[in-house]
């Protein structure tokens, strides 16, 4: 097995698992259908393409939060292209200064083609959203030998923000969330979990189909790079202050 880890930072990010009418919600962290459809637009894969999308959905997932962000809203207005009549407003959620490295595990010659594809993506990527283009490069970087998700995803440096990483300056290291695809080979560690829509069957416009996947969350330690030197303490000396009597 392989790894491929990937940054995902920008201004927005927008991450969504469901949507109800009008109303574009955003998960706190990505999700495993808007990695896949990253990874499949680098490819130049079409939207129609289930058999190739197949391959890309049975990959391990994992992400770790490196800056949550803040979640903001935000309104919009359109008209349709026909006739012209307003549509109605519609309710958009975002993720702001967001940082997230993302994981996949796979076969070793299906990470190493995605990573290539990475590096001269056939479409453009994008976060969740047309409108969240990256802030940072995405730095693919391929893990071989017996890499596995979890200890790729512990040992990667905190990626956060100089000032975000400043702000916690009076910490060595720090605790970050990560969620974890269970693993699927006897079916007991799927009952132990969190579930997300967002495992993808298909991501064609006349019928886009989402199957259910059970998430872990575990928490890792990352050193801080901007952290303070810790002061030396001295040692108490109870009876120091008698010298010189």
């Amino acid at each position: 097995m392989s790894v491929l880890t990937l940054q995902l930072a920008g201004p927005l990010q927008s991450w969504g698992a469901s949507a109800r009418f009008a109303r574009r919600g955003t998960e706190n962290a990505p999700t495993k259908s808007g990695v896949v459809g990253l990874l499949a637009a680098a490819l130049g894969l079409d939207r129609t393409a289930d058999q190739q999308l197949a391959e890309l959905a049975a990959l391990r997932f994992g992400v770790r939060i490196d800056q949550a962000g803040t979640r903001i809203r935000d309104f919009q207005t359109a008209h349709h292209l026909d006739t012209d009549e307003a549509m109605p407003l519609s309710e958009r959620f975002y993720l702001a200064d967001a940082v997230f490295v993302a994981a996949v595990e796979g076969d070793g010659t299906l990470i190493d083609r995605i990573a290539a594809a990475l590096n001269t993506p056939a479409y453009l990527p994008y976060l969740g959203r047309r409108s969240c283009p990256p802030g940072r490069p995405l730095t693919p970087t391929v893990h071989h030998g017996h890499a596995q998700l979890e200890q790729v995803l512990a040992d990667e440096p905190w990626r956060a923000g100089d000032w975000h990483q400043k702000r916690h300056s009076h910490q060595q290291h720090v605790d970050l969330t990560v969620l974890l695809q269970a693993r699927t080979t006897d079916g007991t560690d799927e009952m132990l979990g969190d579930t997300l829509r967002d495992q993808p069957l298909s991501f064609d416009p006349q019928h886009r189909r989402y199957a259910l996947r059970t998430v872990h969350i575990r928490t890792v330690k990352a050193a801080n790079p901007h952290a303070r030197p810790r002061q030396a303490v001295p040692a108490h000396d109870p009876t120091g202050h008698l010298e010189g009597v």
